[in-house]
């Protein structure tokens, strides 16, 4: 007779009749008991879970507004102190079916940070690559390897992983925006590193540059400096301007009207941030785009394979995710999870303006990525 399974074994297999399935029996039954004995689990009793026709996420569309996420940030700023144990006052999109877990998706990190004014969050460094986004506000200053970079509304400030970074606010008010990292990917693949820096920055670092030394030396489209490497696997750049980014919005959708063929579809301007180097995404496992949809223009419906997570910058519209739809405005957030479908529209009267990131660079490296639009645009809003 073939023991059962200890009580250690996680393993635990169920006779199912059905079609490419053996029929139950006895003997079956004691097989499958020496299997979780052994640690074993055969695969024609997880084939439709392993290889599905096509992606199922774990995680699921969902949608925080950004009036409620601000208003609580607004109270932990007043009860939770920044420094060691806590590092940052950063809170977490938690995807309501990963299991309580701070992950936007599977591979996705998207969290509201906030810092009151005189605060210093204190250098640390991590493996995990890292953005932030800045929705409102102004006076915070980043500081990565020794370089202060200023964070205002709009901007987009990558970050590659184990560079050292600390912040402060040298403003009268509080400043809040967002970051994202790949974090639940690094915790998946068991990569990750963190490292403890200094408790306070030198008094060069706390100043206040209008530009910082990665905009004076490579802030300029379609220039390099000859003293740099020839590529590097993530951006030198720290920081690319709302300034650059709506202007190259605009222009596209000026030159539609002027009866060009530039953009994404009707009304649909996008941008990619990439890495002047090489002309990739900024980060190796991060992508960050910005569209702009004029106002009563709408998206294609796409789906691709790899998970998103979106912000409105400004303007009021509509979101659909897989069966959810959702009325939007400034500054909320939502998620857009592997292979459902996605579109948006703008109102009729002002355009739309939404930031993106996704795990896309992964499964290109990984020679997986595949995306489907639908060419015929949805009714426009």
């Amino acid at each position: 007779m073939t023991p059962a399974a200890g009580p250690l074994s996680p393993v635990r297999l169920a006779m199912q009749a059905g079609p490419g399935q053996p029929d139950p029996s006895p003997e079956l039954g004691a097989l499958y008991r020496g299997f979780e004995e052994e640690l074993l689990v055969p695969l024609w009793t997880e084939i439709g879970d392993l290889m599905p026709p096509h992606p199922r996420s774990k995680a699921s569309p969902h949608l925080w507004r950004w009036q409620r996420l601000l208003a609580l940030a607004e109270r932990a700023g007043r009860l939770v102190p920044v420094g060691r144990g806590g590092e940052r006052r950063a809170i977490a999109l938690a995807n309501p079916s990963l299991g309580g877990r701070p992950f936007a998706t599977p591979t996705l990190w998207a969290a509201i940070q906030y810092l009151m004014p005189g605060e210093d969050a204190p250098e640390h460094r991590h493996s995990q690559h890292a953005f932030r986004f800045v929705v409102e506000g102004e006076g915070v200053w980043t500081v990565v390897g020794g370089d202060p970079v200023r964070m205002s509304r709009g901007d987009f400030l990558p970050q590659a992983g184990w560079h050292w970074h600390a912040h402060h606010n040298a403003a009268t008010q509080p400043m809040a925006w967002i970051d994202g990292l790949d974090i639940p990917f690094s915790y998946g693949t068991e990569s990750q590193f963190f490292e403890f820096g200094r408790e306070r920055l030198g008094p060069a670092e706390m100043t206040r540059p209008e530009r910082s030394r990665s905009e004076r030396l490579w802030a300029y489209p379609g220039l390099r400096p000859l003293s740099q490497p020839a590529t590097l696997p993530a951006t030198p750049l720290l920081a690319y301007r709302w300034a650059d980014t709506d202007r190259a919005l605009a222009e596209q959708l000026a030159l539609e009207a002027e009866g060009h063929d530039v953009t994404l579809g009707p009304g649909h301007a996008a941008v990619r941030y990439t890495n002047p180097t090489t002309g990739a995404d900024v980060l190796p496992t991060i992508r960050a785009e910005m569209h702009r949809l004029r106002a009563g223009a709408a998206t294609r419906t796409r789906r691709e394979v790899g998970s998103s997570v979106w912000q409105v910058f400004d303007g009021q519209g509509t979101v659909s995710v897989g069966e959810r739809s959702w009325t939007v405005g400034r500054g909320d957030m939502f998620v857009v999870p592997s292979w459902v479908p996605f579109a948006a529209s703008a109102g009729a009267g002002a355009s739309l303006d939404l930031f993106r990131f996704g795990d896309a660079p992964i499964f290109e490296a990984l020679h997986a990525h595949r995306m489907q639009v639908q060419h015929d645009a949805p009714p426009q809003g």
